[in-house]
């Protein structure tokens, strides 16, 4: 579980910010046909780590969501002659809440996202006149 991809790109993406704010924060005066004038370009390979880390992520939770809804209300109690065809009611019930708080998430942040938005747009039509 320490191993997650998760935790892996969590780990890039601070990383990255860290390194990014260094960069930024040296008062070095760049020449225009210098490299270092956009420091983040140099490192493409990590915007495609990001990339496909992040598409994994969301595929697996796609993945997780089917897995996890498509047996509502699985057998709990193992049967006599197939004992492997049960599951764990407290790890059932913990997959089930954390999907449903992960959907929550996701929906007020979408919310937020949408609310600001329309307030910021009305805000900049309401300046305009």
């Amino acid at each position: 579980m320490l191993f997650s991809p998760q935790w892996f790109q969590v780990t890039l993406l601070l990383y990255d910010s860290t390194r990014m704010r260094q960069l930024l924060s040296k008062s070095v005066v760049i020449d225009d046909d210098d490299d270092d004038e956009y420091p983040w370009r140099q490192n493409a390979h990590k915007y495609y780590i990001h990339l496909t880390l992040s598409l994994f992520l969301f595929l697996w939770f796609i993945l997780g969501n089917y897995w996890v809804f498509s047996v509502y209300l699985p057998n709990f109690i193992p049967p006599f002659h197939q004992p492997q065809d049960y599951c764990d009611k407290t790890l059932y019930i913990f997959a089930v809440g954390v999907l449903i708080i992960s959907h929550t998430v996701l929906f007020l942040l979408i919310f937020c996202s949408c609310c600001i938005y329309f307030f910021s747009r009305q805000r900049y039509s309401s300046e305009e006149d």
